[in-house]
């Protein structure tokens, strides 16, 4: 498949944490496999650089651009690179995200503004600084990577920040995508649900991978790769006449969001 040949994109958070595929890595990978020259923004080097050592093994291109997402300097330096290094602009996925603990009243207001910087400004300034050149490539997609997290509440893991900033995440998808579509850019939202990835791998036992995978109907444990190809499709021209919409990657999650994880595990012990 070569259905992103000729297009150059931008991944933020394009390292993984730890061996394995996160799902910043997985798509800078899939997306230089199917064609593209891809710019990997990240604020660690040595992961950027591991994702970069996989695509040049493949035959891809790739560049690393060290930075923060939450700085409008680096945003800038990043939409700078994809230009002169690969000649314009086409794709840009904003995938950085982080978790803070607690619920409105156990969560600092420090932790608040943080979570929101690099979850939800990161995607205001990498947009700001993409769009003209997109404009000028001739049009683009944009992808935000939000959760279902940021679609229902729940109890049993209090991370209000970031199930707020990943609400956000979805409006602000529709609302640039009502606005710029003028401009031939199609904004989108990929929402995932219960993934398996190194960031997550240390902290959760098999037993906790078990009830995860059966809340979902389809019974089946999620990985990176499985959002690599939502974004893949969105980042296409397959996905043309498609824009302002929230794609869920959670095997069904979502359809059961009137069951807790724990009363569906329990369900399907007894029968």
């Amino acid at each position: 498949m070569n259905s992103l040949e000729g297009k150059v994109a931008i991944v933020t958070g394009a390292g993984s944490v730890d061996s394995g595929s996160g799902t910043g890595d997985a798509m800078s990978i899939l997306f230089a496999r199917q064609g593209a020259d891809v710019v990997l923004f990240d604020i660690d080097a040595e992961r950027a650089n591991r994702t970069l050592d996989t695509i040049n093994a493949e035959g891809g291109n790739a560049a690393v651009v060290v930075g923060d997402v939450s700085v409008a300097e680096d945003c800038e330096k990043a939409a700078n690179t994809a230009v002169e290094q690969f000649g314009g602009l086409h794709v840009l996925v904003n995938n950085v995200a982080i978790l803070k603990p607690g619920n409105v009243v156990e969560v600092t207001e420090e932790d608040w503004d943080k979570v929101f910087a690099v979850n939800v400004k990161s995607m205001m300034l990498m947009s700001k600084y993409s769009i003209p050149e997109m404009i000028r490539s001739g049009g683009g997609s944009i992808i935000n990577i939000s959760s279902n997290e940021g679609q229902r509440g729940q109890d049993w893991l209090p991370f209000v920040a970031y199930s707020t900033s990943k609400g956000a995440a979805v409006t602000l998808t529709t609302s640039m995508a009502v606005q710029h579509g003028k401009d031939n850019i199609r904004v989108n939202c990929i929402a995932p649900g219960m993934i398996f990835t190194p960031l997550i791998a240390p902290h959760i036992s098999q037993e906790t991978r078990d009830l995860r995978r059966m809340g979902a109907p389809l019974n089946q444990e999620g990985t990176a790769w499985d959002v690599a190809s939502a974004a893949a499709f969105l980042a296409s021209d397959d996905s043309r006449w498609i824009t302002g919409a929230t794609l869920p990657v959670d095997g069904g999650l979502l359809a059961t969001q009137s069951l807790s994880l724990v009363e569906r595990f329990r369900g399907s012990s007894d029968e």
